[in-house]
């Protein structure tokens, strides 16, 4: 599982250190990990090969014709990189990646259960403050139902 938030450095080659915890949570392949810029805002979404199969999994079930799917196919997998850490555990992000994500000399790894983030630190810093405002809003869904005898 991928938990908590790492700001790490990146080189002028654009070599990150995956972080430690995110390293053990990879699951199959040993040493490689999954990026693609995400369709959603200007940050790179990560994960292990399992989720890409959870992934192809949920939009094969849409059927081979699906517009959706094929749109989802191309804003996932068509610039998916499988990335190889190196001995030290250090990926080198690609130029066109390192762009869509606005990284400089820092890079802010977020994990989020089964998958991970790579944001700039202060773009990270914005989307986490929204998202606490938007749960705040929405905390009567995680509410638990009561059970029987448990009151009102």
């Amino acid at each position: 599982m991928f938990l908590g938030t790492h700001i790490v450095g990146v080189d002028a080659k654009g070599r990150a250190s995956v972080p430690a915890p995110f390293r053990a949570a990879l699951r199959g392949e040993a040493g490689v990990v999954f990026v693609w810029p995400s369709w959603r805002g200007p940050y790179l979404e990560a994960g292990d090969r399992e989720l890409l199969a959870q992934y192809q999994t949920l939009l094969a079930a849409r059927g081979a014709f699906d517009d959706a799917r094929e749109d989802f196919e191309y804003a996932i997998f068509a610039d998916a990189r499988a990335l190889t850490l190196d001995d030290t555990g250090r990926v080198s992000l690609p130029e066109d990646l390192r762009a869509h994500a606005g990284l400089g000399a820092k890079a802010a790894f977020a994990g989020l259960t089964d998958r991970f983030e790579i944001w700039a630190p202060e773009r990270l810093a914005a989307r986490v403050a929204e998202a606490r405002a938007k749960a705040a809003d929405k905390r009567a869904l995680l509410s638990r139902p009561r059970g029987p005898g448990e009151g009102p």
